[in-house]
């Protein structure tokens, strides 16, 4: 018995990492799941990017959906994304937010003045805690966030078109039937 027992060991471990890998096959990258989605934003205070000496909290930011953005000047795929950020922003179809993440104020300011600035706001996490708490490991990741601060969707990449016209517009429309 011990000897089948002996070959059934490393067979079994097998099939383990085989099904890991084949689930792994069908995920996207792009989907990466948050255990803050339906949980609201974790609290913060920080300085505006723009206005060192002002502060801005969460509570600051409820009574309507918003897109929270956080980017920084050195991250290459928040220059690709800035562009329909802007062209986003001109709809006037949601707010967004920046969190300016372990970044120069200079630079980022004059990012913002030479690319266009698409936030109604840009919060400054100079020391990154506020995006430790929201689980942000890479720039850009952006976060649909509905009136009352729940979170209801994680996007690690830059913000497309095809994001906005296939995942936030349909997430927004059902936000807005649930009031």
């Amino acid at each position: 018995m011990k000897s089948h027992l002996r070959y059934a060991i490393p067979l079994i471990i097998f099939a383990v990492i085989a099904a890991f890998l084949f689930k792994g096959m069908y995920m996207n990258p792009r989907e990466i799941p948050s255990p803050l989605i339906g949980k609201t934003v974790p609290d913060f205070s920080l300085p505006l990017l723009d206005k060192p000496d002002s502060q801005i909290t969460n509570k600051d930011l409820l009574g309507k959906p918003y897109l929270l953005n956080v980017w920084a000047t050195w991250c290459v795929s928040c220059r690709a994304e800035h562009g329909t950020l802007v062209q986003l922003a001109r709809t006037g179809l949601i707010d967004i937010y920046g969190l300016n993440w372990k970044d120069d104020r200079a630079g980022a300011q004059a990012w913002l003045r030479q690319l266009g600035n698409p936030y109604v706001a840009t919060i400054f996490d100079q020391k990154g805690r506020t995006a430790i708490d929201l689980g942000v490991y890479g720039a850009p990741e952006t976060f649909l966030v509905d009136s009352k601060g729940t979170i209801h969707y994680k996007l690690a990449g830059p913000v497309t078109p095809d994001f906005i016209k296939g995942t936030l517009l349909p997430m927004l429309e059902q936000l807005k039937k649930e009031g």
